[in-house]
């Protein structure tokens, strides 16, 4: 189960993807999704960067987040699915699978000990 904080990162991020791909569909240009998303928001695209990383969303940005994206009050809350890869993920596998390919045996295994670890 996710902290409160991960689930609401998250699920902003699934409202930005959401958003770029409709922009990306009426042949907006990708660049500038961040700023004109964070525009949306009612934030600063500073502020915008700083939730994608860290920032936790407190309780009156999330409702207002969640206005500004016309979703239900306490949407940003609600554990769900993920939706497709993220950027971030889709690098991460294909950087997983390029060490997989590339090691013998011996170095999968070390890769699955080590992620086996992360999991705890």
């Amino acid at each position: 189960m996710s902290t409160p904080a991960v689930i609401r990162r998250q699920n902003v991020q699934a409202l930005f993807q959401q958003f770029a791909e409709a922009q990306m569909r009426n042949g907006v240009p990708p660049k500038g999704l961040e700023q004109a998303f964070a525009q949306k928001l009612q934030i600063s695209p500073s502020m915008w960067s700083q939730i994608k990383s860290s920032r936790p969303i407190g309780d009156k940005l999330a409702r207002q987040l969640e206005v500004a994206c016309n979703v239900p009050a306490g949407w940003l809350d609600e554990e769900r699915a993920p939706q497709g890869l993220s950027p971030a993920e889709q690098q991460f596998l294909a950087l997983a699978l390029k060490a997989w390919r590339a090691t013998n045996a011996e170095g999968r295994k070390r890769l699955k000990t080590v992620l086996k670890e992360i999991l705890g």
